[in-house]
């Protein structure tokens, strides 16, 4: 049986009884696991107290970037492996996970497959790199309120072998809640500081499904690639048009 001591797991989430049980179940390997919750108000804290080896803490949320930092604070190690509590760690991930000699010099990315439902989505979405191992002695995630990343500094990029498997959304009503929530975010983090107006979220918008649906040949992934042109569509008009009323807001 794999045992990884040497590397915490740390996820933070909100109301994620859905996914949050896949979740756990695919990091028996690691000794630490830390589960920073806010504001949750289903049945996550239950699911995540079946396993053993998660510490669960309950706090506010400060901004994705911000929050993921506190939730690191709680780590028993150094070593610092960033998920969302809809991704699923694969076995070769793990496995080739164990095996690794952690160099201080780097961080690591994560290759990362995307669904919807329990249907890959290789178009709208595809694979994606994101860093999500780090020491946090030497680098941190930004204060990004949305769009949060690791700071490479002058760390080397390294790319982690094995799979991530991501379940973002369970069904129409996750898009309608998630895009509310992200752009309110994102108005928050740029009101006073970015322009918007009400052509500019038209535009923004329009193009985001003619990219997603279209340049990107979002039709191809069927009906899921609709759901998903039309939910960034509606993101970013959605993020403009909140800004346009948080700038107007701050005139006042």
């Amino acid at each position: 049986m794999i045992n990884i001591e040497n590397i915490s797991l740390v996820i933070i989430a909100k109301n994620a009884e859905l996914t949050i049980k896949n979740t756990l179940e695919s990091l028996n390997a690691f000794d630490d696991v830390v589960l920073f919750l806010n504001d949750t108000s289903d049945k996550t804290i239950e699911i995540a107290q079946q396993f053993t080896n998660v510490n669960i803490i309950e706090g506010e949320f400060t901004g994705f970037g911000p929050t993921k930092n506190q939730a690191a604070s709680y780590a028993k190690n150094d070593w610092v492996l960033s998920l969302d509590s809809d991704e699923v760690l694969a076995e070769d991930f793990i496995l080739n996970l164990s095996k690794l000699s952690l160099d201080e010099s780097c961080v690591y990315k994560i290759l990362r497959s995307n669904y919807y439902k329990n249907r890959e989505v290789k178009y709208c979405w595809g694979k994606d790199e994101i860093v999500r191992l780090y020491n946090r002695k030497l680098t941190s995630f930004n204060d990004n309120q949305v769009h949060e990343y690791v700071l490479e500094k002058d760390l080397t990029v390294e790319l982690l072998s094995g799979e991530v498997k991501h379940y973002p959304y369970s069904n129409i009503t996750d898009f309608i809640i998630k895009l509310d929530r992200y752009s309110t975010l994102f108005a928050q983090d740029k009101k006073g500081k970015k322009k918007s107006s009400p052509t500019k979220a038209f535009f923004n918008g329009g193009f985001s499904f003619f990219k997603t649906y279209f340049l990107k040949r979002g039709f191809m992934d069927g009906y899921a690639g609709l759901v998903i042109a039309f939910s960034h569509m509606a993101t970013n008009f959605y993020k403009y048009i909140k800004l346009y009323e948080a700038n107007k807001e701050l005139e006042k």
